[in-house]
């Protein structure tokens, strides 16, 4: 395989078998405990546990920091992390000791009453985030959901804007994608309530003049995008983008609410503040309660206070903003812990001084074996694609995908003791990772590239 071609399918196909074969051979008590679940909708407890590269899921037995140890007793480099929602690592000490306190000390972890904790966690958030009021939910797909209906009330007017290929969660106005023949549908959309190009906009991320296009309709509440698109590839905004997508947004009228739940990875205050950027709302989960499900938003002062004269809006009852369980204590005392002592700066410095030394590593392979590969770092996360020129939109980088070059990668590494997240070729840090951990990711990586290029 070079610079200018693909791998050979035949022998791409020979060793996907074997790994695939060597994978169930491996993994008995997961294959036992999985064929045994009879009352699980896809034999799994939330169906995107069923993307499995050989017919099986691998069932957890024990994780701690920067390792997961399977059913099977196999000991694993977890790069994976929970996609995001364990990037503090697994179970982090700091945390277990606060869930612990205000589950099994205090008690209480769901009285539909605040706490203490919610004021620290908010001014922590708005510390590092630089908007003014937070609210919390239990999922930043939550989150999302409700900084929208927030903006549809804000501005009167019905639809969203999204880039095409990013992902916000289950939001049903985020499964639009652009096409030759204009916008449609995301392909497998599920149950749409509605044909989303009736909701929502669409433009490619890095297209200041679609975006300019599609706002001039006049009725778009507000663009919900990640400063980068971290869920298919990570494809960086090109210089003066997102300069031009706040200044388009604002003479529009239309609100800006920042993603950050993956992109998070690019330092304690994501892109927002690693990048200067000034959006009207930011949405945030998964890493910031260290595993202990939680999600949260936040306002600008401007847009708190409109919110505020707004009397008429149900913002306690039956207003669709809202859950019983969100805020509940046990998050807000597990997000405390985590911002707090856990992805503190000096964290964040070793994690992103690992995915460099990652990133570098790929680079060379990609350089020495000549590989038509681009790789890419965002903070302690880092992304390889099977294209040799960098994505700039979710549909170029859509376009690089290679579903049975990535399965026989990841299962090589998964064989071998390296675990990667099953929708993505990223590689992300946590406190907890080593250099040694990094150098045996990439040694396990190299052998994998040189078995199917011998």
């Amino acid at each position: 395989m070079t610079a200018t071609t693909a791998p050979d399918r035949t022998r791409l196909a020979a060793l996907l078998a074997a790994e695939r074969a060597a994978f169930t051979e491996r993994n008995p008590r997961s294959a036992a405990a999985h064929a045994e679940s009879r009352h699980l909708l896809g034999g799994v407890p939330m169906t995107w546990m069923a993307k499995s590269l050989a017919g099986f899921p691998l069932y957890l037995g024990r994780a701690s920091g920067a390792r997961v140890v399977d059913l099977d007793g196999h000991e694993l480099l977890d790069f994976c992390l929970g996609d995001t929602g364990a990037m503090a690592g697994h179970s982090p000490a700091p945390t277990v000791a606060a869930v612990t306190r205000r589950y099994a000390e205090l008690g209480g972890a769901t009285t539909m009453m605040p706490t203490e904790d919610a004021e620290v966690v908010a001014a922590e958030l708005a510390s590092r985030f630089g908007l003014a009021q937070w609210s919390f939910a239990l999922s930043a797909t939550d989150a999302n959901r409700w900084a929208l209906r927030l903006a549809r009330a804000l501005t009167g007017r019905p639809r969203i804007l999204v880039n095409s290929f990013s992902y916000h969660g289950s939001v049903d106005e985020s499964f639009i994608v652009a096409g030759p023949e204009g916008p449609r549908p995301r392909p497998g959309n599920v149950g749409p309530p509605v044909d989303v190009t009736e909701t929502s906009r669409v433009a490619e991320f890095n297209d200041l003049a679609e975006l300019e296009r599609q706002l001039a309709f006049g009725d778009v509440a507000a663009v919900l995008m990640e400063p980068a698109l971290t869920n298919m590839g990570i494809v960086l905004p090109d210089p003066g983008y997102l300069i031009g997508v706040r200044a388009l947004t604002r003479a529009a009228g239309v609100l800006l609410v920042n993603d950050e739940t993956h992109t998070v990875s690019a330092g304690p205050g994501g892109c927002t503040r690693a990048w200067g950027l000034s959006p009207d709302v930011v949405t945030i989960g998964k890493a910031i309660g260290g595993g202990i499900p939680i999600g949260a938003y936040g306002l600008s002062a401007e847009l708190a206070e409109r919110l505020r004269r707004r009397t008429e809006l149900d913002l306690v009852d039956t207003g669709g903003i809202g859950g019983t369980l969100a805020g509940n204590a046990l998050s807000l005392a597990a997000a405390r812990a985590t911002l707090t002592e856990v992805l503190t700066d000096s964290a964040y410095e070793h994690m992103t001084a690992l995915s460099t030394r990652y990133t570098a590593g790929v680079q060379e392979l990609i350089t020495t074996c000549g590989l038509p590969w681009t790789v890419t770092q965002l903070g302690a996360r880092s992304e390889y694609r099977f294209t040799p020129v960098r994505p700039r939109n979710g549909t170029e980088s859509q376009r690089a995908t290679d579903v049975e070059l990535e399965d026989f990668l990841h299962l090589y590494l998964l064989n071998r003791g390296v675990l990667l997240t099953p929708f993505h070729n990223m590689a992300l840090m946590c406190p907890q990772t080593t250099a040694a951990d990094v150098d045996r990711h990439l040694t396990v990586l190299g052998a994998a590239v040189r078995t199917l290029t011998s």
